[in-house]
């Protein structure tokens, strides 16, 4: 197995978009179908969402599985280069998104997170949204 620089590694990090990554834009493109209208990373909301229905309180997360921490395959994955920052690190991104959930709960906001692995069945995800907006 080849070892990674870690200058090298350390720049494939920094590139990793926060927003208008691949899973949020086919989201948008799904919702864009039945329920336009919504608005993109409102920092007045909570958890700053990645979409944002303001008028109806309706938030929705688009999280990378390995980011937040996934019970899926690629949550569950595990760098093996400096592992315990890594835990520590998805730990305290759980633990971030659990509080803004409360925070949004306690405005009377309903969210939803839509896990990047969920892009993997169009149709049911289309379904979970639908019913989300309804």
């Amino acid at each position: 197995m080849q070892t990674e620089d870690p200058a090298r590694r350390s720049a494939i990090m920094r590139a990793v978009k926060s927003r208008d990554t691949s899973p949020e834009r086919a989201v948008r493109a799904l919702l864009r179908g039945f329920a336009p209208y919504y608005r993109l990373h409102r920092k007045d909301v909570p958890g700053n969402p990645d979409i944002a229905y303001v008028g109806r309180k309706l938030a929705i997360f688009v999280h990378g599985c390995f980011w937040h921490g996934h019970d899926c395959a690629r949550g569950a994955r595990a760098p093996k280069a400096n592992a315990d920052y890594w835990r520590a690190k998805i730990a305290r991104n759980r633990a971030r998104d659990a509080a803004h959930a409360e925070r949004l709960a306690a405005l009377g906001w309903r969210a939803l997170v839509v896990w990047e692995c969920e892009l993997k069945d169009r149709a049911a995800l289309e379904r979970k949204l639908r019913a989300f907006v309804a």
